[in-house]
């Protein structure tokens, strides 16, 4: 064979000539290996993540190390230190919970793990699907006056993004300040001459953690994400939830088109939304809090500081706090709950204590529900969800897939005055690497709107038997894989 390839057999005649190039490739390995155990331990992540990381890579000699310098865990110290100047500019803003408020332990836990204090809606309103969504975001971007914020993951050049663009220059080119910050991976489809009318008008345009590869001394932050989606306008409005700005999301567009949620709030609470945008904003541009001009993202209007009826609280997470927030205060609902747990999300790949939380629920009388794709756009997480059926269902989780359209809302529901919406997937990587946002809101009315909402889900989707048919090739054996590769998705 060597003789078919005789460039091939000269290059192993070569290395065999490399006096004890053996013994020297085996030391390189192992140093290799301990480098990379002892990065890896450095991280501190769960045991069995940890575990995962160090096998897989183990066996790719050198490749491993490049595979985990651009996909590996990564924490973002810096981002802390350039959050916390968006709050020199709010003096009135209060980072503690007032004595004299009724603090519940699940509000002491959100105040405590994302820093910001609980706060009040005048008005919720539930939108489904993107075409109500994109209906009433535009006409409220049409009504706008001082400046529109949009901070988003996905933001597609096709009829929904173009449709969004066109109000943003209508607004731009009257003096609306305009800023849109794109992450660039989610929205790597658009290009310049998409955004060039809107930074014509006078909009602003900057993208979130923008690839670094041919940078060899910075991190490429491929895998750390802002899957936040936010709108704010005037100060007034705020528009946030799981819906992005494409036509895979708008049902008058394709039939096929995601089913989701979204939500449109005003009140007091629009301002930590507005600060949270500061913040990003801030990060991805490295720009000063005057630039911003922060006396205008927070108007002096008695109407806007006075408390709503529906109680909120802003839940934020990411690679820059070691909390995780949102998976926190889920598992924290929970246990929390006395009567249920209604869980959708398109993506299920639950940690131990997630899993242990809804597993004892279920297992004392609560009635507790999981909604998930029948298929979702991922074929290796909806394998990875299943393989967790036999657990749940034994336990007395009631588990229903949703189809066909593609199910994306991420909402949770318990007993009947507490929901947590937003951006949120319950896995691993909602949880610990991207930027995530959701709303936690314990109001009964609003509570109610959604319980009936996610009621037709539930009543339109399949119920999983425990004693379903599960081949050992086309099923249990691909679930187990995914399940064992879960902790790196």
């Amino acid at each position: 064979m060597l003789a078919t390839y005789p460039a091939l057999a000269d290059w192993l005649h070569w290395l065999d000539a490399i006096p004890h190039l053996r013994p020297m490739m085996i030391a390189a390995y192992v140093v290799y290996l301990l480098w990379l155990i002892g990065w890896i331990m450095l991280q501190k992540r769960e045991p069995v993540a940890t575990l995962s990381w160090i096998l897989s890579l183990a066996a790719l000699p050198y490749i491993g190390l490049l595979i985990y310098y651009v996909l590996g865990p990564q924490k973002v110290k810096r981002q802390r230190l350039r959050r916390g100047r968006a709050r020199s500019g709010m003096e009135h803003y209060s980072s503690v919970c007032p004595p004299d408020a009724d603090c519940t332990e699940l509000v002491k836990i959100a105040q405590s793990t994302t820093g910001l204090a609980p706060s009040s809606a005048t008005e919720v309103e539930w939108l489904v699907d993107g075409a109500a969504t994109y209906a009433a975001l535009i006409a409220a971007v049409g009504q706008a006056r001082d400046h529109v914020h949009l901070e988003y993951y996905i933001f597609n050049p096709d009829h929904a993004g173009t449709s969004l663009r066109d109000a943003l220059v209508e607004r731009a080119r009257t003096g609306v300040r305009v800023r849109l910050l794109l992450d660039a991976v989610g929205s790597s489809a658009i290009r310049k001459s998409f955004l060039a009318p809107l930074l014509e008008a006078g909009g602003e345009v900057a993208w979130f953690h923008p690839r670094q590869l041919l940078k060899p001394f910075k991190r490429p932050w491929l895998n750390m994400r802002t899957h936040r989606k936010l709108v704010v306008i005037d100060g007034r409005t705020a528009f946030t939830g799981g819906i992005n700005i494409t036509d895979e999301e708008d049902e008058t567009q394709r039939a096929d088109a995601y089913r989701d949620l979204h939500m449109r709030l005003e009140g007091h609470v629009v301002r930590s939304l507005q600060l949270v945008f500061a913040e990003d904003w801030m990060y991805a541009t490295g720009q000063e809090p005057q630039k911003l001009e922060m006396a205008r993202l927070w108007p002096n209007d008695m109407a806007l500081r006075k408390d709503g009826s529906i109680a909120t609280q802003v839940l934020v997470s990411g690679p820059d706090s070691a909390w995780e927030a949102i998976h926190r205060l889920q598992v924290a609902a929970i246990h929390e709950a006395k009567e249920r747990v209604w869980l959708v999300t398109p993506y299920f790949v639950p940690g131990e204590a997630a899993r242990m939380a809804l597993t004892s629920a279920a297992l004392g009388g609560l009635d507790v529900r999981l909604l998930v794709p029948k298929m979702s756009d991922s074929w290796f997480v909806t394998q990875a969800a299943r393989s967790y059926f036999d657990e749940l269902l034994n336990a007395g989780v009631k588990i229903y897939e949703y189809g066909p359209r593609m199910l994306h809302t991420k909402a949770f529901i318990a007993d009947d005055d507490v929901c947590i919406v937003g951006s949120a997937n319950f896995d691993h990587r909602s949880f610990r690497l991207n930027f995530e946002l959701s709303m936690m809101i314990t109001d009964a009315g609003t509570v109610a709107k959604l319980e009936a909402i996610l009621a037709d889900e539930f009543a339109a989707a399949a119920q999983v038997q425990n004693e379903r048919k599960r081949s050992l090739w086309l099923h249990r054996v691909p679930e187990a894989f995914a399940r064992l590769a879960s902790p790196l998705l």
